[in-house]
């Protein structure tokens, strides 16, 4: 478990306001200010008047007050400056020094005091020593209670915390890799537009305007963790719409998923875009030997598949869309993609979740 100092008290009002304990010594004060004096005969038995052992009880109890308040206190307070993490030695020492001191005087005085108000002065010392004794060891017992209760509030903490750290760094790697989908399709995007201007001005307004819709579908999902199927899908046969405004008949993509099927299942947005992307990047084509892509679903797995034609590139790939996708894919569903890429064929297999 971490010492990190930012997660233990820094003073004692803080953890006593961490601490609900006022249902338990509601009940355990006035009951070891009963049990303690009936267990050491300290009220003797005939001698007292019904009244008398009423008030007997009410000083037995208002020591057992002012003893669990005073070492209560104490045990707040060296919160302060001890922790059992770093220091556990010395917190221990220091418990077995400060607790006896405080509590066997006060024991002594006032057990004493009530020799004094209700048997006029006859005191017994034997008595008062085995007293004070089973208050210690009561005391003992009741400061363990505390500290191994403040254990557990404190690993419970510790464990939300490092779970909130863990969400923090989650959220900001995903979020760094939502924002590198937006340059990578725009980059790819306006290479596209410039090579239809110079080759072809009809098409290229054609693809600002499909472009448009293209993108907003971007804008609308990218902050989202999970879409439906059927969106994506959607969404995919617009980029391919782009796709095939400049290669027209060279790119064929058969989506094969049942239309029932398109409502029941979920998966992080913009992941197929990035899968067709990376196919044309990566194969060469033309109209006479077109890039076929399939999409279908196999039982609860979306497999996007390509035909492999290897293109001899004059520089090497930066990897972004795979490798963006397998990463987000992994932080929002916690479940790998599975790629095979084998002699004639690239397979990308994506695991899709149920819609409860």
């Amino acid at each position: 478990m971490g010492t990190n100092p930012a997660f233990f008290p820094t003073n004692a009002p803080a953890v006593t306001g961490r601490l609900n304990d006022i249902g338990f010594r509601i009940i355990l004060i006035p009951v070891l200010g009963i049990v303690i004096p009936l267990a050491t005969g300290l009220i003797p038995p005939g001698q007292f008047t019904h009244w008398q052992i009423k008030m007997s009880y009410c000083y037995t109890i208002g020591i057992a007050f002012l003893i669990w308040q005073g070492n209560r206190y104490l045990l707040f307070t060296l919160r302060s400056y001890f922790n059992w993490f770093k220091y556990p030695l010395r917190k221990i020492a220091v418990l077995l020094i400060v607790i006896p001191l405080y509590t066997i005087p006060v024991a002594v005085l006032l057990l004493t005091g009530w020799y004094q108000i209700f048997l006029q002065g006859k005191t017994d010392w034997t008595n008062i020593v085995q007293t004070t004794l089973i208050i210690l060891v009561a005391v003992v017992f009741i400061v363990h209670v505390y500290e191994t209760v403040f254990l557990v509030k404190e690993s419970e903490s510790e464990m939300l915390r490092n779970a909130q750290l863990e969400r923090a760094r989650t959220e900001t790697a995903l979020e760094a890799l939502r924002n590198q989908i937006d340059p990578h399709f725009i980059f790819n995007s306006l290479n596209t537009l410039s090579h239809l201007i110079e080759s072809s001005p009809e098409k290229a307004r054609q693809f600002n305007d499909t472009l448009a819709d293209t993108y907003r579908y971007i804008l609308s999902n990218k902050g989202r963790d999970l879409v439906l199927l059927r969106d994506e899908l959607s969404f995919l046969d617009n980029f391919f719409a782009l796709l095939k405004i400049r290669f027209g008949d060279a790119l064929i993509c058969e989506n094969l998923v049942a239309d029932a099927d398109c409502d029941k299942y979920l998966l992080p947005p913009i992941s197929l875009q990035l899968l067709m992307e990376n196919a044309i990047k990566h194969n060469e084509f033309s109209r006479q030997d077109p890039l076929q892509m399939r999409v279908s679903l196999v039982g609860k797995t979306l497999v996007f598949s390509n035909m492999a034609r290897e293109r001899r590139q004059d520089r090497r790939s930066s990897g972004i869309g795979l490798n963006n996708l397998q990463k987000r894919y992994l932080l929002i569903t916690g479940l790998p993609i599975d790629v095979i890429d084998a002699e004639n064929s690239f397979v990308v297999m994506l695991p899709v979740l149920t819609l409860d």
